[in-house]
């Protein structure tokens, strides 16, 4: 008897982990549980097929990062590969040397028996790309953008209640169809939302403030509803910041599928930049007082107007825009989304300054848009990096033509709540953009999104050299900016004045710029209402377009290549852009320091150009910033003479050296920028910073000593017991002091994870370092480098343990509630 008991026992196990069991509800996870194989060849569709020897997994999930060398169902493996890196793969350097193919996810689920007569719906919010989706081998659909969520109605093909039930995901990476890393597979969330017939429609909300003000507001809720029937009535409750309930208003909907509803809040507390205040709105649907539906929506409570003579306000209050172009992906981790990655992002870029960021070059996720509610970050979402005519052979735009009405109805119904969301942009550097078959398009898609939402102005990014390869003047944009409210002008802020004088209405912003101009670009948006900010390139260091924004060296004798040199990427190995402000592990460079300088953020900043070796020359593009760091740590450089720039705005600076006044330099009017030569002597570097005869700052830069310890500091001690938390943690090399050891970047330092979590990835800020992200091993660069963390359900701790020959252990604690 007790061995039956404990095979039931067993059996109940081992069915809850093995099938989903679904209940009544909405947006219930779907991550978990799923099978995945890579193969081309695979035809996996049917509810029968035998998958019991396929990998377990849960999703999100990007095979592209993991390892050529792990993967067994994948024969790239050999010399001209590394950790997921393969020389030969289709995209090259723009896609990060990755490799896509084809794969098949499926995941078995049974349905409780509380959901007969009930409608089923499946949302995937991303996978990249070109998906097709069956349902116990009937095919729900294809659909093609990488980026755009979509959802299927899985009602009809649903097998009885209590029998199994098969979803089969066959995803197309094939090709050459980015120019950037876009990831691979099932890679952002999966949600099951059970309902009755008579509901509310998903993404059926929307929320409108009007009438702003700290007195009161208007809040108009339209709501879309799957409804024939009678006797139905819809309530919305408004719950404050402290969710207490403010205000409610019920409304008869019988036979009806839309409610226009308004209430008047008053005192509201409303969303900004510094004080992002959520309401949250829960919609009941009953039918004979009986409740049928809930729907639940955050939304804020704000104002904001686009003017070209009072530039950009928000709640009344003009917000110039400190921006930063992102993509999607999250280093490490490759483009997984999981959701503290995603709030990681927005809370590195608000550290540093940021109040805005545009989204390059297509939509993300709703857990990093909700990041952005909730940190107090301003939003570009932009929809498109090409329209009909293809950047590279296999992109979106062999789809275009059929799909951008139902993608641009996906994104605009999915973000539309978003108080951080302050303008939509069509598109990014279109090649069509000069002529009339792109101008035809560029007022159909505003038209379209203004249809959708008229209460948010639309942008296009504009960039100067699409004229100049034509060998037209820039005045050939101009009917494409007609069509547009704000004016997206990439590189080509030397048009601002010429362009305001022929449209003195025309608002501007500049949706992107190279990072050494960014002094050049934020005194024009000082100076000029009409410019209401800019968005640099890049914020964040990112996965493709390997060696965009790297420095490199080459022989003194070699012949100076001019422009073209400057554009040309360095070769294998080397795998992310490199011209991110922040490195890809979140680390400052020296075009976030600068920009600190150009924000006002920083009095001074001082960095040290890596020596240079003898015969070699500097190459800097445009996006690069010479190879300079915080650091006068320099062994075997003795008396080499090093570059030193300190950034500023005061009027001079002095430079000491072990306590002597070396050099003194009064910057130029306009530069911010002064540069010395300074002998290496180990010992204190300290640089002053002067106003007159008044000393505003000084910083110093001390020699670290022998390297003896590692030493591991986790951004949150405690996290949820959930496996969309996080640990960041960051590792670094110090000298007995404490202070970092920068000089080492060679240093392999091996992890060990041991209690309730594992090891989601592990990075460094090395542009060339092709090793694997997930193998518990990783050498530093610059001293530094990155495990991250992810922790199962239980909860309890993790353990980490770092180890490298010669140096004392680095041990930290995570605990999980």
């Amino acid at each position: 008897m007790r061995n039956c008991i404990l095979f039931i026992i067993s059996y109940l196990v081992y069915f809850q982990s093995a099938f989903s069991q679904i209940k009544v509800g909405r947006n219930q996870s779907f991550d978990f549980n799923w099978k995945f194989k890579k193969g081309k060849e695979i035809d996996a569709k049917a509810a029968n097929f035998n998958d019991a020897d396929w990998r377990k997994l849960d999703i999100p999930h990007d095979w592209s990062i993991e390892d050529l060398a792990e993967n067994p169902s994948d024969s790239i493996v050999g010399p001209s590969s590394l950790g997921p890196f393969y020389k030969k793969a289709v995209g090259k350097n723009a896609t990060a040397f990755t490799v896509g193919g084809t794969a098949w996810y499926r995941k078995t689920f049974v349905m409780d028996k509380t959901t007969a007569n009930k409608k089923v719906f499946i949302q995937f919010d991303g996978v990249y790309m070109n998906s097709d989706v069956w349902l116990n081998g009937h095919h729900l659909g294809n659909h093609p953008n990488g980026y755009t969520s979509f959802i299927y109605d899985l009602t009809a093909h649903l097998n009885p209640i209590g029998k199994e039930n098969v979803i089969a995901v066959q995803v197309k990476n094939e090709g050459d169809n980015s120019r950037w890393y876009a990831g691979s597979g099932i890679y952002r969330h999966v949600w099951l939302s059970v309902v009755n017939a008579v509901h509310i429609e998903n993404w059926g909300v929307q929320i409108v403030s009007s009438k702003v003000s700290e007195q009161s507001a208007d809040i108009h809720i339209a709501t879309k509803i799957e409804n024939s029937a009678q006797n139905i009535s819809l309530t919305t409750d408004l719950y404050s910041v402290e969710n207490k309930l403010v205000s409610s208003k019920t409304t008869d909907v019988s036979g009806k599928n839309k409610a226009e509803q308004m209430i008047v809040l008053k005192n509201p507390k409303l969303w900004d930049i510094e004080s992002p205040h959520l309401y949250k709105a829960k919609i009941i649907l009953k039918q004979n007082g009986k409740v049928i539906d809930e729907y639940t929506q955050n939304f804020g409570v704000r104002s904001i107007h686009f003017d070209a003579k009072t530039g950009f306000t928000l709640n009344g209050k003009n917000v110039k825009l400190k921006g930063g172009c992102i993509h999607h992906d999250n280093g490490p981790l490759g483009a997984v989304a999981i959701d503290r990655a995603e709030e990681r992002k927005i809370e590195l870029l608000k550290k540093n300054g940021y109040n805005a960021v545009r989204f390059a070059h297509n939509p993300f996720s709703a857990e990093l848009l909700d990041a952005c509610d909730r940190l107090g970050m301003l939003v570009m979402n932009e929809a498109f990096d090409m329209w009909e005519r293809n950047k590279t052979p296999d992109d979106y735009a062999d789809y275009f033509k059929d799909w951008w009405q139902k993608d641009l109805t996906s994104i605009i119904q999915k973000d539309f709540n978003h108080p951080s969301v302050i303008m939509w942009s069509i598109g990014n550097e279109i090649p069509e953009i000069i002529d009339s078959t792109g101008h035809k398009t560029s007022k159909m898609l505003a038209d379209f999104v203004r249809n959708l939402d008229s209460s948010r102005p639309v942008s296009n990014a504009i960039p100067f050299h699409l004229p100049l390869i034509a060998r037209k003047k820039w005045d050939v944009t101009d009917p494409a900016f007609a069509s547009l409210d704000v004016g997206g002008y990439n590189y080509a802020s030397q048009y601002y004045e010429s362009d305001h004088k022929k449209y003195p209405d025309r608002l501007m912003v500049a949706t992107e710029y190279f990072p050494p101009k960014a002094l050049e670009n934020w005194n024009a948006v000082e100076k000029n209402s009409y410019v209401i900010g800019m968005f640099s390139w890049s914020a964040i260091d990112y996965l493709g377009e390997a060696g965009l924004g790297l420095s490199r060296l080459k022989n003194k004798s070699d012949k100076n290549g001019g422009f073209q040199e400057t554009f040309m990427a360095p070769e294998w190995p080397i795998f992310n852009a490199y011209t991110g402000e922040l490195d890809l592990i979140g680390n400052k460079k020296s075009a976030s320091y600068y920009l600190d300088v150009v924000w006002r953020r920083s009095p001074m900043e001082v960095l040290v150009h890596r020596p240079i070796p003898e015969g070699k020359r500097e190459i800097t593009g445009f996006y690069d910033f010479p190879d300079e760091m915080k650091s006068w740590t320099w062994p075997r450089h003795e008396n080499d003479s090093l570059q030193v720039r300190v950034f500023t705005r005061c009027q001079k600076v002095k430079l000491e050296l072990n306590g002597k006044q070396i050099a003194e330099q009064n910057l130029e009017k306009g530069s911010i920028i002064g540069t010395f030569s300074v002998p290496y002597i180990a010992g204190k570097l300290v640089a002053r910073c002067y106003d007159g005869d008044k000393e505003v700052a000084s910083e110093t830069l001390t020699t670290a000593g022998k390297p003896v310890a590692i030493r591991l500091k986790a951004d949150r001690q405690t996290i949820k017991a959930n496996r969309n938390d996080l640990a960041y943690i960051n590792v670094e090399i110090v000298d007995e002091a404490g202070n970092v050891v920068p000089n080492m970047d060679e240093v392999l330092i091996k992890y060990q994870i041991t209690g309730n979590g594992s090891i989601a990835g592990v990075g460094n800020g090395n542009p060339r370092d092709m090793s694997s992200f997930q193998k518990p091993e990783k050498k530093v660069y610059q001293g530094k480098g990155l495990v991250i963390v992810r922790p199962t359900e239980k909860t309890g701790k993790m353990m980490l343990n770092a180890k490298a020959e010669g140096l004392k252990d680095g041990f930290l604690t995570i605990e999980t509630r």
